[in-house]
């Protein structure tokens, strides 16, 4: 979920002729809090938390009127209600945000079939092939946008622009409800201004070291000589850089992609009430998932959890992260969150899964800083010495010394 708040909002509010922006991101608004206002319309415009009623609960969703206080997804619940004392909180209903889910991407695949969905509530389309049928980038965003509130009541905002990366960058800043245009000649133009931070993979850390460079916005990051950003950066990360911020990407949409995952699931020989012994069992399969992708070569974009229950009720949960991981440490973040949420007074659990989704190869790529530089050194040191002593020579210390409830095994990939 976005964590804008829809300050410095950009859009298109006239018509735009311009056929070069072919490329479209459509992304819905709020989604989950958006959908539970579905049902409870008189909560429209307060400040809305989506999440369980617990002080030890994580945030699943806010409302824009709930994020300008400060409150963001994956968030603690007392957190969030330090900040915004008189949030409403409204417990999550999963099977509600997949079920509209399907309806908007059916929607969209009803003006091109090339659609490549990101994740439950975003997706690329290449609208090259429409423009004939169905005017500008302009007048198919406006559709879209009326086509999904007709069927469904929610709101969504759409980015055009002749690359992937300038499309997105579009759609986060026409929200909430808007539509923004850029079209090709005009990139230069829209991007430059902007803050270093809305170049793709450039997190708060990486934002603070360009900043000490002098460096504040993208157009101060494309003027600089190559030579010195590669003196500052390397020449690689420097190169990279340079092309985002000249509003360059050569990926296109890919409408035939193949979902594929890698996880691990474990069921406990007697049912499990303890939290902290619960967290150590999905560090445990955090860290195998993580060991596994980084064998394929591969990362996630998705983190999944399965739980289980005594009484055999099984719910699933899955959460799309910023930038791909292979990291065992960042899925078990994740995978915990998603547990907190989920989890109920202490209801006894029987078996526990995680799983990489979204599998890819090439977004990380993307990345200038990697803010997860000792994780991954560390993951990097268990994987040699695995590959020279087997699995389970070394493993992180919260493991050290125990094992397993019942044997981990590999769930399948598909």
């Amino acid at each position: 979920m976005s964590k804008q708040d829809g300050r410095g909002r950009q859009v298109s509010a006239e018509p735009v002729d311009d056929l070069s922006a072919t490329i479209l991101h459509v992304d819905m608004d709020a989604f989950y809090a958006s959908v539970e206002l579905l049902q409870r319309p008189d909560l429209v415009g307060k400040p809305v938390i989506v999440g369980h009623a617990s002080r030890r609960s994580v945030v699943t969703a806010a409302t824009y009127e709930a994020r300008r206080y400060g409150v963001n997804s994956a968030m603690s619940m007392a957190l969030a209600l330090q900040r915004c004392p008189g949030a409403i909180i409204l417990e999550p209903h999963f099977e509600d945000y997949s079920r509209y889910s399907k309806i908007v991407m059916r929607l969209l695949g009803e003006f091109t079939p090339r659609v490549e969905p990101l994740s439950i509530d975003e997706a690329f389309l290449d609208i090259a092939g429409a423009l004939r049928l169905y005017g500008t980038p302009w007048q198919i965003g406006t559709r879209i946008r009326e086509r999904i509130h007709e069927a469904t009541g929610l709101r969504a905002s759409v980015g055009a622009a002749a690359t992937k990366y300038v499309a997105k960058l579009s759609s986060g800043l026409a929200k909430p409800n808007g539509l923004l245009v850029v079209p090709r000649d005009k990139t230069i133009e829209t991007l430059h201004p902007l803050p270093v931070s809305a170049l793709w993979g450039v997190g708060p850390k990486s934002a603070e070291q360009l900043e000490r460079l002098g460096l504040r916005t993208v157009g101060e990051v494309a003027a600089v000589p190559l030579d010195a950003l590669s003196r500052a950066v390397g020449p690689t990360n420097a190169a990279r850089l340079q092309e985002l911020a000249w509003g360059r990407d050569p990926r296109s949409v890919e409408d035939h992609r193949i979902e594929k995952s890698i996880g691990h699931e474990l069921t406990f020989e007697h049912d499990m009430t303890d939290r902290t012994e619960i967290h150590r069992e999905l560090l445990r399969l955090s860290d195998a998932v993580g060991a596994r992708l980084r064998r394929g070569g591969v990362q996630a974009r998705t983190v999944a959890l399965k739980l289980r229950f005594s009484d055999f009720t099984t719910v699933s949960r899955s959460r799309t992260l910023a930038e791909p991981t292979d990291l065992g440490r960042r899925l078990y973040e994740e995978a915990r969150a998603l547990y907190d949420a989920a989890s109920e007074n202490g209801r006894p659990v029987r078996l526990l899964g995680v799983r990489g989704e979204q599998l890819t190869g090439a977004v990380a790529d993307l990345a200038l800083w990697d803010d997860d530089a000792a994780w991954r050194e560390a993951e990097s040191t268990v994987d040699a010495v695995a590959s020279r002593f087997g699995a389970g020579a070394i493993g992180p210390a919260a493991l050290l010394g125990r094992a397993p409830a019942r044997r981990i095994g590999a769930d399948g990939d598909d």
